[in-house]
């Protein structure tokens, strides 16, 4: 991990999403056609924001984000991930609104998303720069960027970028549905060169055609040289090389709400990665956070309490 003049770099880039999210809870079966009571609130979410408070909350103390917002929600997002130990560098959109997501959470914390990607996707080259990479020891990429054509050129500059300098970039595919409409084979075509990739079990399956999760694991380390795969309740699968080289068990939690797991391991995997742990030993840390997560509301950890 090198950064500016092949000094190790000690930050972490995350590029990534911005979302406002809209969690609504319900102990009951929704009605449809009427009413179905639910605990709602409004929270800041997005999956790479909500990896880079993870990784600053579990001790990484350079957490970069760069993400596209609208004007609406531009000043709350700032302070929130201000609050988080993130430092934001937070695109506004002119023509578009912040990205809004309908957490729907049934009583198992199982979720299902409504997405209005909004301004998030709308990112492009233009704001990218290799000077972002000063000091970087680690590269994150959402997959919700490769989604868009007009984000996707993004992601493949700052890839290519970080390559040229050694930097290493991890990928989430974040969405089993979105990567479906794209495509495996375009997908893995376009993270060609990513060092780690960080799919749940549903994304590894379509990526891999194999039923298996260790079976998709083992046949993603082929393509990159880590790949972990997240199970849920069963912990996570870490391969390299082509075969399943450590199965992490998930920490005990009394789970409430889901959203953000997912990003939680990611950000806690990527700090423990940047303080010198092995992949097997940073996927232990992503478990345990993981069910930090699970036990809160919305997919970030409690923000600094704000100045009075």
């Amino acid at each position: 991990m090198t950064g500016r003049h092949g000094r190790p770099g000690t930050g972490l880039l995350v590029i990534g999403d911005v979302v406002t999210d809209v969690v609504a809870r319900y102990g009951t079966p929704l009605a449809h056609g009427t009413d179905t009571a639910a605990e709602i609130r409004t929270l800041p979410g997005g999956s790479g924001a909500n990896a880079a408070c993870w990784a600053a909350h579990t001790g990484c103390a350079d957490v970069r984000l760069l993400a596209g917002v609208g004007a609406d929600a531009r000043d709350w997002h700032a302070e929130r991930l201000r609050r988080a130990g993130v430092r934001a560098r937070l695109v506004v959109d002119a023509r578009a609104p912040t990205a809004t997501v309908v957490c729907l959470v049934d009583a198992t914390a199982e979720r299902t998303l409504l997405t209005d990607s909004g301004a998030a996707l709308r990112l492009s080259p233009a704001v990218w720069s290799p000077e972002l990479l000063d000091g970087v020891g680690r590269l994150h990429l959402s997959g919700y960027l490769f989604f868009a054509d007009t984000s996707r050129p993004l992601a493949l500059a700052a890839l290519a970028s970080a390559l040229e300098r050694g930097v290493p970039v991890s990928v989430d595919p974040a969405s089993a549905g979105f990567l479906k409409e794209l495509g495996a084979d375009r997908f893995l075509a376009a993270v060609e060169g990513a060092e780690t990739l960080l799919p749940n079990a549903d994304e590894a399956r379509l990526l891999t055609g194999l039923p298996h999760p260790a079976d998709a694991a083992a046949e993603l380390s082929r393509r990159v040289p880590v790949a972990v795969v997240t199970l849920g309740g069963d912990g996570a699968l870490v391969a390299e090389r082509g075969a399943v080289t450590a199965r992490v068990p998930a920490s005990p939690a009394r789970a409430v709400d889901s959203t953000g797991a997912g990003d939680a391991f990611t950000g806690a995997f990527l700090a423990a990665r940047l303080g010198g742990a092995d992949p097997a030993r940073a996927a232990r840390a992503g478990c345990r956070a993981g069910a930090r997560a699970v036990e809160i509301p919305g997919g970030r950890p409690a923000p600094a309490p704000a100045p009075e």
